[in-house]
């Protein structure tokens, strides 16, 4: 649910929107009013497809591929809104590479790969937005995870990258304020387009441990997305919104050693991870 034209006359970019909560977020601050930049690294007929939603809505919405780990590409991304759209007011961080398994399974490469999406990504968007928002400044939101309040088994690389976004978080609206807010969301488990969170026992071991009985759905996000995205938020920065239908309050997590990360394939199924 969006609060209609609490956007109106905002540009917001939003990072990797082809699918997913990216799509739901895009189109969300569409609806609310803003025009929108939907960013794509790979998928622009996905791109294409979440720019035709928000036009379906009555707004204005244009596709850029860009990877935002790359200098270069981040500054296009933002150039892009500035010249088309005539400003940013809004920068939604919501890029992730997200690669679960052990500890000890994660290769350097899977490293790297988390740290240049998860966090470079989001420190180079964030500087060349703020350079572009000038005087008037604006609302940065990024994307985390509750994975990094109660540890997961298999989060080791992701939660680390995500948790040092949380503190980039905090110390860029100490930094940036009083132009600029930045604020960020922390998602539970959300049922997307993945075999394995599709597979009805990983759909009923996450809902019978989040009080508010179910997954998350990518919608969930778009209403406290607004919330910081728009004024009625002006004296809200530095914060990190957990939206997990309270599951961070009681934990724990299913246990996920019977699912197999390598196939997305579910080969059984547990009680609760309390480790």
């Amino acid at each position: 649910m969006t609060s209609a034209g609490a956007l109106d006359g905002k540009v917001a970019v939003v990072t990797s929107s082809s699918k997913g909560i990216g799509r739901a977020l895009a189109t969300g601050l569409g609806q609310a009013g803003a025009n929108v930049v939907v960013n794509y690294k790979n998928d622009r007929a996905g791109a294409e497809q979440t720019c035709r939603r928000i036009q379906e809505a009555g707004g204005i919405a244009v596709a850029v591929g860009a990877d935002v780990g790359v200098p270069e590409d981040a500054q296009r991304l933002i150039d892009t809104a500035h010249c088309e759209l005539g400003s940013i007011d809004v920068l939604v961080n919501n890029v992730a590479h997200v690669r679960l398994g052990p500890a000890q399974a994660t290769t350097l490469e899977d490293w790297g790969d988390a740290i240049s999406t998860n966090l470079r990504g989001a420190f180079l968007t964030t500087i060349t937005a703020v350079a572009a928002m000038g005087e008037r400044g604006g609302s940065i939101i990024n994307i985390s995870t509750c994975a990094d309040t109660l540890m997961l088994r298999y989060h080791a690389v992701y939660t680390a990258s995500k948790g040092s976004l949380e503190a980039m978080t905090r110390h860029l609206a100490l930094r940036l304020a009083p132009r600029v807010r930045v604020n960020a969301i922390a998602p539970t488990a959300t049922r997307m387009e993945r075999n394995w969170q599709d597979n009805p026992d990983f759909d009923r071991s996450w809902s019978a441990v989040i009080p508010l009985g179910r997954m998350a759905t990518p919608e969930d996000y778009i209403g406290p997305l607004v919330f910081l995205a728009s004024d009625a938020s002006s004296f809200v920065t530095g914060e990190i919104l957990h939206v997990d239908g309270g599951w961070t309050l009681q934990g724990p997590a299913p246990d996920m050693r019977h699912y197999d990360f390598e196939t997305d394939r579910h080969r059984g199924r547990g009680g609760p991870d309390r480790s």
